[in-house]
């Protein structure tokens, strides 16, 4: 495998920015649900991939961060939310044998990412705490866990 001079492998680099790229390819595509204190977004099915590669960490906070940028809503979320998702992604990835893998984007998106969508749309916490966690419950259970059964079985017969 080629090395770019980072010491990356240049399949892992390709991977990481094609995750990243994705992700905002989908928020700014689904842009109507992917951004309020009731949102679906879609990208957030890709918060599983740590558990297969680890260059997704960096790759969904950069991805994040550009998203949280076109959505307009300001620094908590291009900064805060970015934070959120980096830190489900470590811990997705440390936890990557475990359900605690899948669970981490739910439980801190719906508690942290809350917090602030709460108090810039003036909506009470616990049910923008609710909306969101259950829209990324959704989202990570008919999106990101097919996806890691897809790949793991490509993974297998490549």
């Amino acid at each position: 495998m080629r090395k770019i001079h980072t010491g990356i492998p240049t399949r892992a680099l390709t991977r990481a920015a094609i995750i990243a790229g994705l992700y905002v390819v989908l928020c700014y595509a689904l842009a109507p649900v992917s951004f309020g204190p009731v949102q679906l977004r879609v990208a957030e099915g890709l918060t599983v991939l740590p558990i297969l590669y680890i260059e997704a960490v960096p790759a969904l906070f950069i991805g994040c961060m550009l998203a949280n940028i076109i959505g307009g809503l300001g620094p908590w979320d291009i900064f805060g939310g970015s934070i959120v998702t980096l830190i489900a992604a470590v811990i997705t990835y440390k936890f990557r044998h475990s359900i605690i893998a899948y669970l981490s984007p739910i439980v801190l998106n719906g508690l942290l990412v809350s917090a602030y969508l709460s108090v810039i749309f003036k909506v009470p916490y616990v049910i923008t705490a609710l909306s969101i966690g259950a829209s990324e419950a959704v989202v990570v259970l008919l999106i990101g866990v097919p996806l890691i059964r897809y790949l793991r079985r490509r993974m297998t017969t490549s």
